[in-house]
């Protein structure tokens, strides 16, 4: 596998990955998430706009959105866990972390103790690691891109990406298989010939109920598969549906996977630009 295919986005995760966050307490055994309460005065009731059916235009662009925006709001507040396994060891951290937009997200580590403060940031396209041990701030480069993040299966690289699926893949879709006794659709994605660095082809399978991912499949340049992410756990929060746990194990390395699983989610928190700067990113 070349180095830029090992470098690959995936555009909807770098949002899942920053926008939640972890709690200690977190109860691995499907645990509720705690429903945020409306302000008063909220709009309530307020009527959804009817989908696009299987066949009608625009159908394919809305699954993909779908994806993109699994766990993403306008902007968000979160807790996890996230658990890492590989050949050399297994590490769990608890997390919290905030977003706004595609450009915004800050995420910091609770525990292990001795971690704890060390953080990431993200503004516009420039990341940045604050490493509470040292007291360091260091600005992730190029050459640094294709490193793990926090020492998961996920890279830096993954985190900068905001593209969308529809802007760089051309879509086909077919029935899949059961999966937890849901009827699904599988989408096949192919990179339109404008497209710079993606994967070879992504594989996509949505539950037909609400058309939410369960799984996606990433393949290499030469055809090969070479990560696998999986949904489960979806609950209601608010007024959106989101999976609360989410699995990524690269293939080509047996057993290994970075688990993730959110104890707390809230959509449409207030925040604005200037909660996420290097100055708040050392104070954490």
């Amino acid at each position: 596998m070349s180095l830029h295919t090992r470098r690959r986005h995936l555009a909807f995760l770098a949002g899942a990955a920053l926008t939640l966050a972890v709690t200690p307490a977190m109860v691995f055994a499907g645990e509720p998430i705690a429903d945020p309460v409306a302000e008063p005065g909220a709009a309530k009731n307020v009527a959804t706009p009817t989908p696009p059916k299987l066949g009608d235009p625009g159908f394919l662009d809305y699954v993909l959105d779908r994806i993109d925006d699994v766990s993403r709001g306008e902007s968000s507040h979160a807790l996890m866990q996230m658990r890492v396994k590989t050949k050399h060891y297994t590490r769990s951290m608890a997390l919290e972390s905030w977003s706004m937009g595609e450009k915004f997200s800050l995420v910091r580590i609770l525990e292990p103790k001795k971690e704890r403060g060390t953080a990431t940031l993200r503004a516009h396209d420039d990341l940045f690691s604050y490493l509470s041990k040292t007291g360091r701030t260091i600005k992730i480069t190029g050459a640094m891109m294709g490193g793990s993040w926090m020492g998961s299966h996920f890279t830096n690289d993954d985190l900068v990406k905001s593209t969308r699926l529809r802007n760089e893949f051309d879509a086909s879709i077919a029935d899949g298989p059961q999966v937890e006794g849901e009827a699904t659709y599988k989408l096949t994605l192919i990179p339109k010939p404008e497209t710079a660095v993606v994967w070879g082809k992504i594989e996509s399978t949505v539950r037909v109920s609400d058309l939410l991912p369960v799984e996606q499949v990433f393949y290499d340049e030469d055809g090969e598969p070479a990560r696998r992410m999986t949904f489960r756990g979806y609950q209601q929060i608010g007024e959106r549906k989101t999976a609360t746990h989410i699995t990524m194990a690269p293939l080509d390395k047996p057993g290994e996977f970075t688990e993730i699983r959110y104890a707390k989610l809230e959509f449409n928190v207030e925040l604005t630009p200037n909660f996420f700067t290097l100055q708040r990113l050392k104070s954490m």
